[in-house]
């Protein structure tokens, strides 16, 4: 069981410690259970509770209201702002009740309301990933349980993979082609699928290798498909020698094509300029190269 204190309660649900203990008191909305020791400490009912509170007020619900309701009255009305709603904080909000209660469903009605107000694009840029970072630091916290990241974690590769093979195109004769895929121990896969998605959306071809790819597998792909451009991400620590060392085999081994890499070790290590080599800082500057890029064989 996972406990919290009153400070994690703030920092998960963005009301101030100090609101929290005058509600306490004035309205008995929460009760903390305490150690031996005395120590004040909440549960997952007490987090899930706060955090509807939370949504209630944004939607301009006054403390004293909900105070007079009752705990199920306090789910129900929740679940359904939750689901009408369209504002990204909302959404953010709700989520993380449907993560705690690990209810795929009410997870899955949030953000398919989303995509169908707004696209998935949007959807990935202003709701999944601020949420995903929001995980991360519950995680590093320690304020959520592994299952929680796993549930999420499957559930948007789900989306992401239902979504790319929605996206129909009926042959590539023309245009760029991308290879993508992660090198061995890198496990940043969702954002490797939002690139596919984007590439495949502007009628891109995209081979997709997956995870944990070794090199000499990446220029296998090379000399058969001999694709335009090699997508990759590197954000953990590289292990393998020196990331300096894993480009400049990629480069000498991958034909003509150009190597595009994106991640946090790019900026951690001075990497030599190559003329086939790309390196982008963020999400936007795979967008525009994404633009560029088809525009140039469009035009």
């Amino acid at each position: 069981m996972i406990v919290y204190s009153i400070r994690d309660l703030e920092k998960l649900s963005g009301i101030k410690a100090h609101t929290l203990r005058i509600w306490e008191k004035r309205y008995g909305i929460l009760m903390p259970k305490r150690t031996d020791t005395n120590i004040r400490y909440y549960e997952d009912s007490d987090l899930q509770k706060v955090l509807n509170i939370a949504l209630l007020r944004k939607k301009g619900y006054k403390i004293s209201k909900i105070a007079e309701l009752s705990e199920p009255d306090i789910v129900r009305l929740t679940a359904e702002l939750s689901e009408v709603d369209v504002a990204f904080e909302d959404h953010i909000d709700a989520l993380s009740m449907a993560m705690f209660e690990l209810n795929e469903f009410k997870f899955n009605k949030i953000l398919d309301h989303y995509i169908d107000q707004n696209g998935f694009t949007h959807t990935m840029e202003e709701v999944i990933y601020p949420f995903l970072e929001k995980l991360s630091m519950m995680s590093m916290a320690g304020s959520i349980k592994s299952t929680h990241e796993s549930f999420i974690t499957y559930f948007v590769r789900r989306k992401c993979i239902a979504v790319i093979d929605n996206i129909k195109h009926s042959h590539y004769d023309q245009g760029p082609s991308f290879v993508l895929y992660l090198a061995e121990k890198e496990t940043h896969e969702l954002s490797l699928l939002y690139v596919h998605y984007l590439l495949k959306k502007q009628g891109v071809e995209v081979i997709n290798l997956g995870l944990s790819v070794p090199l000499i597998d990446v220029v296998d792909t090379c000399n058969i498909k001999k694709p335009d451009y090699i997508f990759t991400m590197i954000n953990d620590s590289y292990s393998h020698g020196t990331l300096q060392g894993y480009l400049d085999d990629l480069l000498k081994y991958s034909n003509d094509s150009k190597v595009v890499i994106s991640g946090y070790q790019t900026v951690a290590n001075k990497i030599e300029p190559h003329d086939r080599l790309l390196l982008l800082n963020s999400i936007e500057e795979i967008k525009q190269l994404i633009d560029s890029i088809t525009k140039e064989f469009n035009n």
